[in-house]
Order: structure tokens, then C-alpha cells, then sequence
């Protein structure tokens, strides 16, 4: 019986780093139902687009991608549905008071290594154009002196 692959335990969102100036990060719970959990552990979940928004002194995630599949049906609607995150109220407050400074709150990953399915957020500052040339041009300056070493 050949043993099951586990994926690496996390669903990045590739984009947040880019469009976004991170500050410190934090990581919270989200209230699930089995299915979405049981897609999440197979990788079918996307960040992209999502982010955190504040409703009643609670944090929801708002347009977080959860698909199921043959075995794991979540229907249309379900699957962007906004889900609950879970805080400690101290934390929460921190967020609320960041966000009326101006900043986002974005979701940077899906944790699932362990028994709970996680979140990690940060409150973040969008990049202005010329910041993000900026970051390709330095990837880019990084990437061709790594070649540059390994010759």
C-alpha cells in the first residue's frame, strides 16, 4: 500500500508581499466546516484577492477561494463565502486601531501542517508603482549576482 503525499502544510498568497509593504504578522484561527478543512489539507484553496475586514469588532476573511471535488462537494456560493477569523479581543483591537491608521489587513498564508487550520495576517501598506519597479529591479540585481557566484 503505497503512503499518501502530504502537501507542505501552507497556501501562500504570492501576491501580498509584492503589492504590499508587510509590517509584523500574526497568526489566527478561522472557523471552518469539515469539508472546507479537509480541501484545505489537499491544497485546494487560493488567496488571491482575498483580505481582512473588521464587522461588529470581529474579523472576517472576505473572498478567500475554498474549492472542494469529487469526493468533497462545496457548491458555487460556499466557495467565497466570508468566514469568521478567531482573536483574542487584545489583538483584535490592534488590528482595528492599524486599519484606522490607514493600513490592510491581508492574509498571507494557510497554515494546515498541524491539528488546526490556520491563518497568518498582517496589517500592510499598498506599494505605490515606483515601489514595486523598485522590488522587481533589486530581484532582478539579486538574481543575476547569484548566477554571477555560482560560475
Amino acid at each position: 500500500m503505497a503512503k499518501k503525499k502530504r502537501s507542505s502544510g501552507a497556501i501562500t498568497n504570492r501576491r501580498a508581499r509584492f503589492d504590499y509593504q508587510v509590517d509584523d504578522s500574526l497568526v489566527v484561527g478561522i472557523a471552518l466546516t469539515g469539508g472546507e478543512t479537509k480541501s484545505l489539507r489537499r491544497g485546494h484553496g487560493n488567496l488571491q484577492g482575498a483580505y481582512v475586514t473588521v464587522k461588529d469588532n470581529e474579523l472576517w476573511l472576505i473572498n478567500a477561494t475554498i474549492t472542494g471535488d469529487n469526493s468533497i462537494p462545496i457548491s458555487e456560493s460556499d466557495q467565497t463565502r466570508p468566514r469568521k477569523l478567531l482573536a483574542k479581543r487584545r489583538e483584535i483591537n490592534q488590528l482595528i486601531e492599524q486599519k484606522q491608521q490607514g493600513k490592510t489587513i491581508i492574509p498571507l498564508e494557510l497554515l494546515t501542517k498541524g491539528r488546526y487550520v490556520k491563518l497568518r495576517i498582517a496589517a500592510a501598506r499598498g506599494k505605490k508603482k515606483y515601489d514595486k519597479r523598485e522590488t522587481i529591479k533589486k530581484r532582478t540585481q539579486d538574481r543575476e549576482a547569484e548566477r554571477a557566484m555560482r560560475r
